[in-house]
């Protein structure tokens, strides 16, 4: 419970199934934490197995040319992002745990 100006709010956690349906659903994934020497090949491998990708970018620093560590995955469908959401978080890729998230706009 928080208050904040009087009003008192109350936060609970939502299973991830729920927090899924209440927001709008992206087929686009964010990818952090990825070790410096991972380019979209190794990214496109790792990933396709949950469904059929349109587009793989590993972000790049526009001067070196070295990557930032981080990425996006963009599907065809929002099930096959959800799909590699649950089974790609947290598991290791070329030596370090990633990070993987719906990638917000804006």
């Amino acid at each position: 419970m928080q208050s904040i100006n009087g009003t008192v709010r109350v936060f609970r956690k939502i299973p991830l199934t729920r927090s899924l349906w209440a927001r709008n659903f992206s087929s686009k994934l964010f990818i952090g934490g990825l070790s410096y020497d991972t380019n979209e090949t190794v990214l496109k491998n790792a990933f396709e197995k949950h469904g059929e990708i349109i587009e793989v970018r590993v972000i790049a620093h526009h001067v070196s040319g070295k990557s930032r560590g981080y990425g996006f995955v963009r599907f065809t469908s929002e099930a096959s992002a959800i799909a590699a959401l649950k089974e790609m978080h947290s598991q290791v890729l070329d030596g370090r745990n990633i990070r993987v998230e719906f990638a917000h706009k804006g």
